[in-house]
């Protein structure tokens, strides 16, 4: 089983990359620019892959440049489609990953795929148009779209909020600069998204738009109280008002049923075990 995954230097991809191979998969990556359209249909014209994983994108939502979110995450998406619809082979499945960001921070609860999008910032725009493009090739490939909420383990960028609060306990600094830690979201395990991944692929639900999440919350102060207890020693937070979002919600959960309707039983492991995960790493 040839599966092409975009994006599989990444901090998703390598993991996905493990997942697969575990599972008879023969994994490539893609060399090709998104942008590039010429080169991205020869590529794939040569590769014919039978399944697609398209992870690739500019994940960052404080990226600096915003028209870099609708260059790659929209028009290369589509290019990456073009060439795929074109390589003379129609793949079994053609996984797309899209943001609960689409969903924004003013609905507040649990959020189901049924929830009106309303995205407030320029990835997740980005990420909802692509959604809605894709939609276009729905006759010619077997697109399935999902909607990861935060995940996280080793290897994530520190810019993203785990991998800073972790990597600020592994340095034993004294002070750490946050938003508001009173805010409950939904964390999940990396490898475990990256199993939901895999078996959705193999699953195949052409057309369906899925949540991935652990339908779990845990307070921002409540990660760093687990943190703290794992590595043995607490850290000073100093609350930066320029990290506290406008109108934020206190609470954003999403539902994992119809994940679980499509793939059977899933979880991932508890946000401390993963805390554990990625402070024993970086300890060693």
């Amino acid at each position: 089983m040839r599966t092409l995954v975009t994006g599989l230097r990444g901090f998703t991809g390598r993991y996905l990359q493990a997942e697969l191979e575990a599972h008879g998969h023969e994994v490539v990556g893609l060399k090709a620019d998104l942008t590039d359209a010429a080169v991205l249909a020869d590529e794939m014209k040569r590769v014919q892959p039978e399944w697609v994983v398209h992870l690739a994108g500019v994940a960052f939502v404080e990226h600096g440049d915003p028209n870099d979110f609708y260059r790659v995450n929209l028009m290369g998406t589509r290019n990456l489609l073009a060439a795929l619809a074109n390589c003379g082979r129609r793949p079994e499945c053609v996984l797309l990953a899209s943001s609960a960001n689409v969903y924004g921070n003013s609905t507040e609860g649990v959020l189901t795929e049924a929830t009106p999008p309303n995205p407030a910032n320029d990835y997740a725009v980005s990420k909802l148009a692509m959604e809605h493009m894709a939609r276009l090739w729905l006759d010619r490939l077997p697109i399935v779209i999902v909607r990861p909420f935060n995940y996280t383990g080793v290897g994530q960028s520190e810019s993203f909020l785990i991998p800073k609060i972790v990597n600020h306990f592994r340095r034993r600094v004294e002070a750490i600069e946050l938003g508001n830690l009173d805010v409950w979201r939904d964390f999940s395990d990396v490898r475990a998204v990256a199993q939901a991944y895999r078996r959705l692929l193999e699953a195949c639900p052409i057309g369906e738009t899925v949540n991935v999440c652990s339908g779990r919350t845990h307070a921002l102060r409540e990660v760093l109280a687990m943190a703290g207890k794992i590595a043995g020693h607490a850290i000073k937070v100093k609350v930066n008002p320029a990290f506290v979002r406008p109108n934020e919600v206190k609470t954003l959960s999403g539902d994992p049923s119809k994940l679980l309707s499509l793939i059977g039983p899933w979880e991932t492991p508890p946000l401390e075990e993963t805390l554990r995960w990625m402070l024993k790493d970086g300890m060693q």
